[in-house]
């Protein structure tokens, strides 16, 4: 049976303007870098499989003094990985963040292994942090010489702070005179509203909205010591946002989620099953003793038609909403599949007056 949400007035509430909009310039950036982990118990690549952890190992023993050019190593305890990480806005030098290690190569798991230091490049290529430290994998591999059993991921894992800031993000956000506030879901009436309770908290007009997903402040027109001063002032501040008249359908659960603005036309609905089965039985006929024959296969096909009850012609009047439409669908025991191609049905007969996202 297909589980109904819907979102009532009574359920909505005000949500602040930090969870709402994005601040322009205030924001993460993402890193990643190349590195090879080490002290695996015999789970790391397979060198043969993947030529690229050899090389980055031999690069690394180089760097520290050791000369293994033209030598033939084999160890089964390293791994080549992906590292990865966002830094947050305004970290500073010598600042600690988390990183995420993920095993490119062969490797079975990255249990008990140690990062060995791996630089942090930023889309414009320049390094901004440092990464080494212990692997906590989030998995298990237990095998033996007939089974194998893994549980979770263990060739993935994180390292808590274990990423060093090494350079600062060129931003200075005290030197803007306006910043601009983009909205997560772009709305007209959610960016009037966020517009109207900015110049309300300041007595004047210091905020315009530009279209459905920007809002800009004027900064100057704060009389506020700072760009950050006049954020946390109006960060906190409480809009009742708008949203689109949409219907989510989840087929693999059989979820239906709607808001209470989803509304539906006039419209008959009828629905019935038709099943077509065809079963194959041939017989095998067998000649006469002594007879100069073969054996024959006669075949025999068995044809059945059947047509469940389905919804017979209903009439859905105007003013009755998708979640009573769809209660009284689940009270006559519809299957969930046939429920969604109903939906699709009043969807494409232009009754139901929402987006339509199924999944």
């Amino acid at each position: 049976m297909l589980c109904v949400a819907t979102l009532t007035s009574a359920m909505a509430s005000q949500i602040r303007i930090k969870d709402l909009v994005e601040f322009d310039g205030v924001r993460g950036n993402d890193l990643v870098g190349y590195g090879l982990v080490v002290g695996l118990n015999g789970t790391g690549d397979g060198l043969r499989n993947a030529p690229f952890t050899e090389e980055i190992m031999s690069n690394i023993l180089e760097r520290l003094g050791v000369n293994v050019a033209g030598e033939q190593f084999r160890p089964k305890n390293v791994a080549a990985v992906f590292v990865t990480a966002s830094l947050p806005p305004f970290s500073r030098a010598g600042g600690q963040i988390d990183v995420t290690v993920s095993a490119i190569g062969d490797a079975q798991s990255l249990l008990g292994g140690t990062l060995v230091m791996t630089p942090l490049n930023a889309a414009d290529g320049q390094i901004y942090a440092v990464a080494q430290g212990t692997i906590i994998a989030g998995g298990a591999v237990a095998e033996g010489d007939g089974a194998k059993v893994t549980q979770g991921v263990p060739t993935a894992g994180v390292i808590p702070s274990g990423a060093r800031v090494e350079r600062e993000i060129a931003f200075e956000l005290g030197a803007l005179d306006s910043l601009r506030l983009a909205l997560r879901e772009p709305d007209f009436t959610t960016a009037g509203r966020i517009e109207t309770a900015i110049n309300r908290n300041f007595g004047r007009s210091v905020a315009v909205m530009l279209d459905s997903g920007t809002v800009r402040l004027d900064i100057s027109g704060t009389r506020m010591a700072s760009p950050a001063h006049a954020l946390a002032r109006i960060e906190n501040l409480l809009v009742q946002p708008e949203r689109k008249a949409r219907v989510v359908v989840d087929q693999r659960s059989g979820t239906i989620v709607m808001g209470q603005d989803v509304r539906i036309s006039r419209i008959a609905v009828s629905q019935g099953n038709l099943t077509l089965r065809v079963k194959e039985a041939p017989l095998a006929v067998q000649p006469n003793p002594f007879a100069q024959a073969e054996t024959v296969v006669v075949p025999r096909t068995e044809v059945d038609i059947d047509e469940e009850p389905g919804i017979g012609l209903a009439e859905v009047p105007p003013g009755t909403t998708l979640a009573e439409v769809i209660a009284g669908l689940n009270a006559l025991g519809v299957a969930p599949r046939d429920m969604i191609d109903i939906l699709k049905s009043i969807k494409a007969a232009g009754a139901l007056h929402a987006e339509f996202v199924v999944r």
